[in-house]
């Protein structure tokens, strides 16, 4: 069942890319639904998926330890 749910953020998160408001609120609600080992897995496919976004970059200061 969790991977469902960690599959389900990453498809919203590539939905709602071109928006970067929209992708930190996303971003903000997968911190508080995920656990903390699938927090690590967003965490490492995030950091890879904004290479490509600068713009996305000032959300991943939301996932930093």
């Amino acid at each position: 069942m969790s991977k469902i749910m960690y599959d389900y953020t990453k498809s919203i998160l590539e939905r709602v890319s071109f928006d970067p408001i929209l992708f930190c609120k996303e971003l903000e609600k997968a911190i508080k639904t995920l656990l903390p080992y699938e927090m690590e897995q967003l965490r490492e496919w995030l950091f890879n998926f904004i290479i490509e976004k600068p713009e996305l970059q000032q959300c991943v200061l939301k996932v930093n330890p």
